[in-house]
């Protein structure tokens, strides 16, 4: 009774209302937030601390930001949808916030395209060194499996395609990157495809803001070859996952093709399947499977083979 009545007096203001009804669309940093309800910052922020005190909120620092989102989970959260699905939708100052609010996500669409563009040619060299995305993505699709997942964690999300492709699978996902411009872009990404029950999130791979054990399905797409201790990280990913969770790794397999480490700062030509099982021993966790997928023909002398493991935490 004293956590809802404490959530139901944080909601029970004009501000914090329209403030629910913004940050049930997404997830909104304090600027964005000043520019939406044309408020002064110093009353935004007291605003949020409230709610995010109260559970409404939740609240997540990345460098100089702090994002905000509708919580969505526990008793505040479940009054957070509650109470922004009865907001009236034809109300003319939730209906102003809303043409702001929507001038925002243009603003953010257009850097994460801005951002994209500047690094597009390079994507477009590697990847035409290997097989298509699409066979890369149908072969993730097929070993993730069915699910339903409770929470799926994507570690190094980049631009946020992996949790565009696999968040449908799971009632949570949340993406980790140390890029704030990949972020930019992967949020732009979840937001234009309507997948609001998945978060992109600033956050070292050595240490993830999950708990222990939160995560039962943790992908890891192009980021091993990157690190200087994978069997670190790969030990981070197990204390996250729960007893019986997943893990879906997508790498390189050896390569020679030098101009990834001195153009493109690749740590590692590659993945050998000897190293990984190492780094898996380390970690924890057992392997289920691996696979190759290999670059077609007509590059198979200068091209990358794309590997595949899937592994799992043993159950206690």
């Amino acid at each position: 009774m004293k956590e809802i009545l404490g959530a139901l007096r944080a909601a029970g203001e004009a501000t914090r209302l329209r403030l629910l009804a913004v940050l049930s669309q997404g997830e909104f940093n304090v600027t964005e937030l000043t520019r939406i309800l044309q408020q002064s910052q110093p009353r935004i922020s007291r605003h949020l601390k409230l709610m995010s005190e109260a559970g409404l909120l939740e609240r997540h620092k990345e460098g100089s930001w702090v994002v905000f989102r509708a919580h969505d989970e526990g008793i505040g959260g479940r009054l957070a949808q509650e109470i922004a699905g009865l907001l009236p939708v034809d109300d003319p100052v939730l209906a102003a916030d809303r043409e702001r609010l929507q001038a925002v996500l243009e603003e953010r669409a257009e850097r994460a395209a801005a951002y994209f563009a500047s690094v597009a040619e390079e994507w477009d060299r590697i990847r035409s060194l290997h097989v298509s995305e699409e066979q890369v993505e149908a072969a993730m699709r097929r070993l993730a499996g069915e699910g339903p997942f409770r929470f799926l964690l994507d570690v190094g999300t980049g631009t946020g395609r992996v949790l565009e492709l696999l968040a449908p699978l799971a009632e949570h996902a949340v993406g980790i990157d140390s890029s704030r411009e990949m972020l930019t872009v992967a949020r732009a990404r979840l937001q234009e495809a309507g997948l609001k029950h998945a978060q992109a999130r600033i956050g070292d791979v050595y240490d993830l803001p999950v708990e222990d054990g939160q995560a039962d399905f943790v992908t890891m797409h192009q980021v091993l070859h990157y690190l200087e201790e994978p069997a670190a990280a790969l030990t981070e990913i197990s204390r996250a996952l729960a007893p019986g969770g997943r893990l879906l790794v997508v790498d390189f397999a050896p390569h020679e093709l030098e101009f990834l480490r001195d153009e493109h700062a690749h740590r590692r030509l590659g993945i050998s399947r000897e190293a990984f099982d190492r780094w898996l021993q380390r970690a924890g966790l057992t392997l289920i499977s691996h696979e190759y997928l290999d670059p077609p023909d007509d590059r198979k002398d200068h091209g990358l083979t794309v590997s595949l493991w899937l592994a799992e935490k043993p159950a206690e």
